[in-house]
């Protein structure tokens, strides 16, 4: 009996130390990989994902990590953050759209570096 297929958000958020090109890709990339571990994710499961930084950041598209993982086929998209006074800056965040059989409890949700302090449920040693 197979199990029935449903469409899941999976959020996560890292931040990094400079606005840099190859720093906003390594970090995104780890946090992908870690996304994809804990979620046992293939590329066809990832239906899109919204990325979004804060306003400090403009480097590059955290979107090429993706890209470099694989993720040509997803629907990709990257935004700006909403620069709400006293919020966490160099903040990169992702919301993964995924077909899986995982219950929303399943879910593992991922929380990183300085973005451990917005859910801190959610966080992840390194």
């Amino acid at each position: 009996m197979s199990k029935d297929i449903y469409c899941r958000g999976i959020r996560g958020a890292t931040t990094v130390e400079h606005n840099d090109r190859e720093e906003i890709v390594t970090a995104t990339t780890e946090l992908l990989q870690l996304l994809i571990e804990r979620n046992d994710l293939h590329p066809d499961d990832i239906v899109s994902a919204i990325f979004s930084m804060t306003e400090d950041l403009d480097a590059e598209f955290p979107a090429v990590a993706a890209r470099k993982l694989g993720w040509v086929e997803s629907a990709l998209m990257c935004t700006r953050e909403i620069p709400v006074p006293g919020s966490l800056g160099k903040c990169i965040r992702v919301l993964i759209h995924v077909n899986t059989t995982r219950s929303i409890a399943e879910i593992q949700h991922i929380y990183i570096k300085g973005a451990a302090t917005l859910r801190p449920t959610f966080k992840i040693e390194l």
